[in-house]
């Protein structure tokens, strides 16, 4: 097991101060400062087709870090790389997809590590990073040769362009996208920020993609099912104090740049690169996070070409008051925004991606007022978003909101519910307080608090005394008013008679 030193704290802090660059392998960086893959989306939309892709991936089922430290059936745990210098030998390759991939030659070294190992049957990437000319070169399903490589697929990118696949071609993965870019890798873990978007795989997807995506890997047609490229990230309000200080930077990553489907494969399997550094015991810790506790966004409008992965880039951005709240069906809450670093303070409301949201997650007015549903959704946490009118794309600032089911009513009961007490005696009442943790009444005689000398007086603790004559008529009500709900009391009648 590692431990967290407080030099890693420090390097947190350090790293969460400084302006944000693309992540680096050797001198390179990956891909630019301003690729969809480096661009946070913490300010992005809710799509409308959130909840729909959560509950067919798997709300209940926990995240899981598809990397580690160690071995799993002779194999490293997560995908591989190697860095290489600009002299590293290149090698030619043959493809089962020729036509859809890079013809080559590869700087891969043969002797490169394939993901699962030299005996996999699964995937087996390989994947070198050529750092001194900036060069991604990937195999999928690659098998070395006395002198060359044979892959199902290959793709080679430039760490330094924007440039996008064609369309509809693969790479070496199913998406059409490079796979070092969104591998979670110990260093950056190590130096306390990640910087980019993080890979990950789901069981089934739709015979579609989305960009920055290039290809398919279905033929499912029903809407139900995410097209690949599509983003996921972990809602803003997301305790993460009770994890590790490395989870805590994963998980960080999540919120800020979320993660794209990648691949098919298990759900919410996010990818790292293995390495002997890495907690495993930890890394199962990341399970506690479930499906329910992600939304999809709507990364769109960040796109300046669909055939670039260049994304616009904003300084402004929301924040939504409060940013979580717990609310009973048909009940209201009223929720205020703050728009930063702009003068334009304007904003539309919506629930779930939805412009104003709508009768299964609640409604929300352009004054932020929310009504929740006549009844609790599925799942019941719904997200309110302010969307900036002030940039395009929008800035959006979130709130989570629970649905809770109707409480039952407030009621009062007084003890006892009647007596008779004679002129100038006492009687002393008591007030249970139902469906309420408030039991603090307000004691009244005849609907006065405190009550009269004519009808009798009562203290704060329902000591009641009898008036010194007996009054016309002779019967009053004691009655107890419920602090936590004022419409709701219980009474007690009392007769007065003379002395004997």
């Amino acid at each position: 097991m590692h431990r967290i030193t407080s030099a890693f704290l420090v390097l947190i802090c350090i790293a969460s101060t400084g302006t944000a660059q693309p992540p680096t392998i050797g001198n390179c960086g990956v891909l630019p400062a301003d690729n969809i893959w480096n661009t946070p989306v913490d300010q992005l939309p809710i799509a409308p087709s959130s909840s729909t892709y959560i509950n067919t991936i798997g709300p209940t089922l926990g995240l899981h870090a598809d990397f580690g430290s160690g071995t799993y059936n002779g194999g490293p745990i997560g995908i591989p790389y190697v860095a290489v210098p600009g002299t590293q030998a290149k090698y030619p390759a043959t493809f089962l997809y020729a036509d859809e991939s890079d013809p080559g030659p590869y700087a891969i070294p043969l002797n490169a590590p394939i993901e699962g190992g030299s005996q996999s049957t699964g995937d087996r990437h390989a994947i070198a990073a050529d750092v001194d000319n900036c060069v991604l070169y990937e195999l999928y399903r690659a098998f070395p040769q006395t002198s060359s490589w044979q892959a199902d697929s290959g793709a080679i990118f430039n760490l330094l362009s924007n440039a996008l696949r064609p369309a509809t071609w693969t790479s070496a993965d199913a998406a059409g996208l490079p796979i070092l870019p969104g591998l979670v890798r110990y260093d950056e873990v190590l130096a306390g920020e990640i910087r980019h978007a993080l890979r990950f795989t789901v069981p089934q997807t739709q015979r579609a993609f989305v960009w920055p995506a290039r290809h398919y890997a279905s033929s499912l047609t029903d809407p139900k099912y995410p097209p690949m490229g599509v983003r996921f990230r972990l809602r803003a309000n997301y305790d993460i104090s009770g994890f590790s200080a490395a989870n805590q930077v994963i998980l960080r990553a999540l919120k800020k740049y979320g993660m794209m489907i990648a691949d098919n494969g298990s759900a919410w399997f996010i990818s790292g690169a293995p390495d002997s550094r890495w907690d495993n015991t930890d890394l199962h810790n990341l399970g506690k996070v479930t499906g329910a506790d992600f939304d999809v966004v709507d990364v769109s409008s960040l796109m300046t070409d669909p055939n670039s992965g260049q994304a616009l880039q904003s300084t402004v951005s929301v924040s939504v008051s409060p940013s979580s709240a717990s609310v009973a069906v048909n009940a209201t809450k009223q929720f205020s925004a703050t728009v930063h670093n702009s003068t334009d303070q304007t904003v539309a409301w919506g629930v779930n991606g939805t412009n104003g949201g709508n009768s299964v997650v609640g409604w929300i007015n352009a004054a932020g007022l929310y009504t929740a549903p006549s009844s609790v959704p599925s799942p019941a946490t719904v997200t309110v978003q302010a969307s900036s009118n002030a940039t395009a794309p929008p800035a959006v600032g979130t709130s989570a909101v629970t649905i809770t089911p109707q409480p039952p009513p407030v009621s009062v009961t007084v003890s006892p519910a009647s007596a008779t007490v004679r002129v100038n005696r006492t009687q002393q009442f008591t007030a249970s307080v139902q469906n309420s943790t408030n039991q603090s009444v307000t004691w009244k005689v005849n609907g006065v608090i405190g009550g009269t000398t004519s009808v009798g007086t009562i203290s704060a603790k329902g000591l009641y005394t009898a008036p010194p004559s007996v009054p016309s008529p002779n019967s009053v009500t004691v009655t107890a008013v419920s602090a936590a709900d004022p419409t709701a009391s219980g009474n007690a009648t009392v007769t007065i008679s003379r002395r004997r």
